[in-house]
């Protein structure tokens, strides 16, 4: 009875403690109908959309050098936001009003549910995938993003791109990110999606479907950092969690949490048979010493 109680509070109390997150709440946006790969899907051809997805290739590297725009219009490259701490890279479009939209709003669920704050335990990076993009669209996106975020101090560690074809396809292949452009309508097609990168700037963890929860996410920065953020019991928890490369998040290892309690549940009756020994030596030890 003893052992059956140990081990049901011991796996009740951990389960309690790895799993205390919520799910994001940007699911619904009316009748739109999100395609497998997060992408909208009302209407759009079979052939394009068997074209847009995202292939993982973890532990790729991603093209440092390539050059790009920021928001203010300097030429940079990703190297620039490389070295000191994990990165979270998004690729969008700024005139994209359907999966766009959708995945902004979960991003922001996510930093607000996220203990780590944005250009302080890691940093982001959105790029737009449309070279007819402009500098001004990116920094119009910077400003309502850092609003909604509601932390000015992450305006340094959160930077929007804009790009050549050339640059926006050697890194888009790298990662395995699928896109195509709409002959018809003139608007890319693309899939939604957090990539998590090193500090060194390889693949480490995605994020996609429109789900990135704040607690995967963590472990997911916390894996990239190399144990450089993170408490030790973050570190702990991560340890009982499995990334599953087909959904882009973190499992329950159940077999982790047997065994964690398979040992609680040892350690638990070798201290009551310990106990129990103690207490019958010192009865056994009693009548001798009132005789």
């Amino acid at each position: 009875m003893k052992k059956t109680t140990l081990r049901g509070w011991s796996l009740a109390l951990l389960g309690l403690a790895l799993s205390s997150t919520r799910l994001p709440s940007a699911w619904a946006h009316g009748d739109e109908k999100v395609g497998e790969h997060g992408a909208l899907d009302n209407d759009t051809p079979k052939a394009l959309m068997a074209k847009v997805g995202i292939d993982q290739k973890m532990d790729s590297q991603v093209p440092l050098n390539m050059p790009f725009t920021d928001e203010s219009g300097k030429t940079v490259t990703l190297a620039n936001y490389m070295g000191r701490r994990p990165l979270v890279l998004n690729l969008i479009s700024y005139t994209c009003t359907q999966v766009c939209t959708a995945e902004a709003e979960v991003i922001q669920a996510t930093l607000h549910d996220l203990p780590f704050r944005v250009g302080k335990e890691f940093d982001m990076v959105t790029i737009s995938i449309d070279p007819r993009e402009t500098t001004a669209m990116a920094m119009a996106h910077k400003e309502e993003n850092i609003k909604n975020y509601g932390h000015k101090e992450s305006a340094k560690g959160w930077h929007f791109l804009t790009g050549s074809e050339s640059s926006i396809k050697a890194l888009a292949s790298s990662i395995g990110y699928r896109y195509v452009l709409n002959p018809t309508t003139k608007e890319y097609l693309h899939p939604d999606g957090l990539i998590v990168l090193t500090p060194q700037g390889r693949v480490s963890r995605y994020f996609y479907r429109l789900n990135y929860p704040a607690r995967d996410v963590k472990f997911g920065l916390i894996e990239a950092s190399q144990s450089k953020i993170g408490s030790p019991l973050d570190y702990f928890a991560l340890s009982c969690f499995h990334y599953n490369p087909t959904t882009g998040k973190y499992d329950l290892v159940i077999s982790a949490i047997l065994r964690i309690s398979a040992i609680a549940t040892v350690l638990g009756m070798a201290l009551g048979i310990w106990l129990m020994l103690r207490a019958e030596k010192k009865r056994a030890v009693a009548p001798m010493k009132t005789q």
